[in-house]
């Protein structure tokens, strides 16, 4: 019996992950990629920022370490080796994923591919025109930096995430244009090399939907650090010369016009999707807002047998919501029945310290008409983080006032990001304060400030007074 054959278009963290998911489940696949696989995440997103991250993170602390003595201020960041590694750890990435695909058999073609017809997907590669017949489809294109009609990329002075990634040098000056997890991430690492960063926001608050109070912190933190941010200021004009980028317009605080100038401009205010000409008939594509598509409870388009995943679909453009899209609808293709489930979706911010958020926010549940009861444990309370010297955030629990159920969490702390999954286990499996606090947390770890918060939300906390 022929296996069944699955099409993918876009081989980003959504696309192959889902190829390797439907080889288990039996499928032929071909897997069309006019890039390098691993898509923007792997080679000029997520991996190449946290290893710049992580390597200015050490100097910064060098820098300000009061225990040592010497010359410090003669310690420098080389950084064509920075940049060196960051390319080294992508390239051994990538390789490893071709490896993974080979071994599944997973066929992979290069090039620009489109469907052509319904079950028929056609690739324009450097051997010419080729046809697949398939009897499912993803889509899996990803998405670009956007940028303003009265500001474009030039990859010199207006720049986008990717050309940030691999400057050969860094500014004296940088303006970044949004507070995003983009913005601050990206610009924490200029920052830290000594670059004048000035970060420039619409919103009255940075990274806009995440909780209120925690995003509040995280700002005066980063403030401190020497990140200058400006909320609320409308762009409304600029001027790019050789070397040089001004940004023009009015706050909306209190009406005054600002003006300022950098070498360069940083735009990190939003993305839109890959997907042009990626069927015959753009109409066959039902769109929702932001001009994503639509997809169902099962990933599928409103073409029967195409399903869309990942930055292509909205919502929040994370690599780890691409995998989930992936492997739904693979699992769909594949003849199983999955649905997509976002409530416990987490995300993180990898500035220091991280911020990481999983379910529901103080304003969310407040504007579903939710009963809540909130916990805060402070770091200050927590050895761990003394012994770190890091004792500036908090563990924040969101719960159901009469029911104890945890409906959403916000860490701002070291390593946020990895002591989340406890916490995206909990809302996902509706668990209960109780349950937080029923394991053994290893003594000393950050994580102890977790089942505290959960404590605290019902005044049960043992290491801060609960008045």
């Amino acid at each position: 019996m022929e296996k069944r054959k699955l099409a993918i278009i876009g081989g980003g963290p959504g696309g192959y992950l889902a190829a390797l998911r439907a080889v288990q489940l039996g499928l032929s696949v071909v897997l069309f990629e006019q890039e390098k696989i691993g898509g923007i995440c792997i080679n000029v997103g997520c991996i190449p920022t946290k290893y710049l991250l992580h390597q200015t993170a050490i100097f910064h602390e060098l820098q300000g370490n009061k225990n040592l003595e010497g010359p410090v201020s003669e310690v420098q960041l080389n950084w064509q080796k920075v940049q060196a590694g960051r390319q080294g750890v992508v390239d051994r990435l990538v390789k490893g994923l071709e490896f993974l695909l080979s071994k599944n058999k997973v066929e992979v073609i290069k090039g620009r591919a489109r469907l052509t017809s319904q079950g028929e997907v056609t690739a324009w590669t450097s051997a010419g025109e080729i046809k697949f017949q398939a009897d499912k489809v993803i889509l899996a294109t990803g998405s670009r930096p956007a940028d303003f009609p009265f500001l474009r990329f030039n990859g010199y002075e207006v720049i986008s995430s990717t050309e940030a990634l691999s400057l050969p040098e860094k500014p004296k000056k940088l303006l970044v244009i949004g507070a995003g997890a983009i913005g601050l991430e990206l610009g924490s690492v200029y920052q830290r090399l000594g670059t004048e960063v000035t970060i420039l926001e619409i919103m009255p608050s940075i990274l806009p939907g995440t909780d209120l109070i925690t995003a509040q912190r995280l700002e005066r933190i980063l403030k401190r650090q020497g990140l200058k941010i400006y909320l609320q200021m409308k762009i409304e004009s600029a001027e790019v010369s050789s070397g040089q980028v001004t940004l023009k317009g009015l706050s909306l605080l209190d009406g005054k016009p600002f003006e300022f100038t950098a070498e360069k401009v940083l735009i990190a205010a939003g993305r839109k999707p890959n997907m042009e000409e990626l069927v015959w008939d753009d109409n066959l594509l039902r769109r929702q807002k932001g001009n994503y598509l639509e997809v169902n409870n099962c990933g599928e388009t409103s073409l029967p047998g195409v399903y869309a995943i990942g930055d292509l679909t909205g919502g929040k453009l994370l690599a780890h919501k691409a995998y989930h899209d992936g492997r739904v609808a693979a699992e769909n293709a594949g003849g199983l029945k999955s649905q997509l489930d976002y409530t416990a979706l987490p995300s993180a911010i990898f500035t220091e310290p991280e911020l990481a958020s999983v379910g529901l926010s103080q304003a969310e549940a407040e504007a579903k008409g939710i009963a809540i009861k909130i916990g805060e444990f402070p770091l200050q309370a927590n050895g761990r983080a003394l012994t770190l010297d890091s004792a500036d955030g908090f563990m924040r629990i969101i719960a159901g006032q009469d029911n104890d159920e945890i409906l959403g969490a916000h860490l701002l702390a070291p390593h946020a990001s990895e002591m989340l999954p406890v916490l995206t286990m909990a809302v996902s499996r509706r668990l209960k304060i109780k349950d937080l606090d029923s394991i053994i947390y290893v003594h000393p770890t950050l994580s102890e400030a977790i089942p505290e918060a959960a404590l605290k939300a019902n005044k049960e906390a043992l290491h801060i007074l609960n008045s």
